[in-house]
Formats: structure tokens, sequence, C-alpha cells
């Protein structure tokens, strides 16, 4: 894959590679550790909530000097915003200070769940798309919602598969098979991812990529779990294009039946 030059093409559907995103909105490991996982992950985009760096002071170091941009691609998302507004703004924002004309779109008004607001998210999709941006939208995993950012022209669609940082998993994975199914552009599965067999099971039903934080900022051995979900999300990619057996309600013998001495 090709790290500066990503693009939407390229996270689209083709072949065994997948695309894993680390989401650095709240990771809260020093660089040395951050800088490891990325690593250990194989990951090319980044990405990190311009509202939660300290911008007024130009002499201190961020996040964002941490990062090698000649490696990964750094995406600006809208983490913290409550409105369209605020999340339009942030994400010009970030366009006039050279970062991207790519966003990740989220729009958050609940504090406790952190459930992202579906029509606020559809009014700053609007907004965007029409102002020139790449936007990809976190969104709950509403099928009907995902088809109409479509079409409206975002690049992709990013489903939750439980709350950020829950750890509970793919909560909702029908929904995600659904979006899945009807979705013409990449569908990258965001929030909730807990362990490896979590991320393996977004890529087996044909999500394009998976989005992960949390699992990674919180483990004992970051860097050691971003390689643990790589693995998974290879295996994923790999099931998925081998194609898995249909689940049956009743056994069938893996073995020849006819043929066999019998006693007499």
């Amino acid at each position: 894959m090709a790290g500066s030059g990503w693009s939407a093409a390229q996270l689209a559907r083709r072949g065994p590679d997948a695309v894993i995103a680390v989401n650095l909105s709240a990771l809260s490991v020093s660089d040395e550790a951050m800088l490891a996982a990325l690593d250990a992950s194989g990951c090319e985009l980044v990405t990190v909530a311009l509202r939660r760096l300290d911008l007024d002071n130009p002499k201190k170091k961020t996040i964002l000097d941490a990062i090698d941009w000649s490696r990964y691609r750094v995406l600006p998302n809208t983490a913290g915003c409550r409105t369209a507004e605020e999340a339009i703004r942030i994400a010009r924002l970030a366009r006039s200070m050279g970062l991207s004309d790519w966003v990740k779109l989220e729009v958050i008004p609940d504090p406790r769940y952190l459930f992202p607001d579906p029509e606020e998210t559809l009014k700053a999709a609007r907004v965007l798309v029409a102002d020139g941006f790449k936007v990809l939208p976190y969104i709950n995993a509403d099928p009907v919602l995902a088809r109409k950012l479509e079409e409206i022209g975002t690049v992709t669609v990013m489903p939750l598969g439980s709350p950020i940082g829950s750890g509970q998993g793919l909560q909702t994975l029908e929904q995600i098979r659904i979006i899945v199914d009807e979705a013409r552009v990449p569908v990258v599965v965001d929030a909730g991812i807990g362990v490896p067999s979590d991320a393996a099971l977004a890529m087996e039903i044909g999500a394009d990529a998976v989005l992960v934080n949390t699992a990674v900022a919180l483990a004992i051995d970051p860097a050691l779990m971003a390689e643990a979900i790589k693995g998974g999300v290879e295996a994923g990619r790999k099931a998925y294009l081998a194609g898995r057996i249909p689940r049956r309600g009743e056994a069938s013998a893996s073995s020849p039946t006819e043929g066999v001495s019998r006693p007499s």
C-alpha cells in the first residue's frame, strides 16, 4: 500500500490486503509506545482529533510532530464536536493548516454513550462534500443512513461495532453485514473492537478496514496488541476472499459414506 499516496481507490475491495487505521484521538501512551504500536499494526492511516491538540502555542510539540508523515497519512477528525456547525469549522481549520482535505467526520452530542448524531452528521457531510472534502463519516450501524451518506458523496461509511472504548466487539454485526452488502463505497468498522477476533470478524463479513484505538492504547503491551490485531485483520480478509462454508442446521459428514465396508 502506498503510504502518503493513500486514496479511496486503495481502500476499496482489492485483493488480500486490508487497511488498518489507528485513532490517536485519545491515545494515552508515550510517544515511544505510540510509534511502536503504529509500526506493529502495519497501518497507513492515523486519525487525530484537532480539538484535543493544543494549537495555541506553536512551540509546544503535539502528536503531529511525533508522526512520520512520509510513512503515515494523517487524517484529521472532528471528535469533540457536538453539532454540524462545529464539525464543519474544525474540518475547514484542518485544511487551512495544510493537513488534508480528507476528514473523519464525528458529531457526538451524547456524553455518556458517545453515539453519533445521524441528523447532524448528514447535515455536516452535505456541506463538506460540497466544499470539496473527502468525508469519512462515523455513524451508527444504520443501513439507511449509510446509503444516504453514500448518495451525497462520502468516500466511505464507518459504522460502529459497539460504543466507543467499550471493547464490546461487534454488537451490530447483522446491521454491518447489511451495510457491507449494499455499499458501493468502502466500509470501515469503527469503535468497539477489543481483541483481534473482533477485527477478524469484521473483515470476514466483508468490511474493507477497521479503525482501532482503545484496544491498543489500554493494552498491557500496546505494540503486541497492535501486531495481534493486524494478524486478525489479515486472517479475516483472507477468510472473506476464500469463502466460508454455509451454516447448516444439521451435521454433514466430511468423510465419504459410500464404499465403506460394513459388518455383515
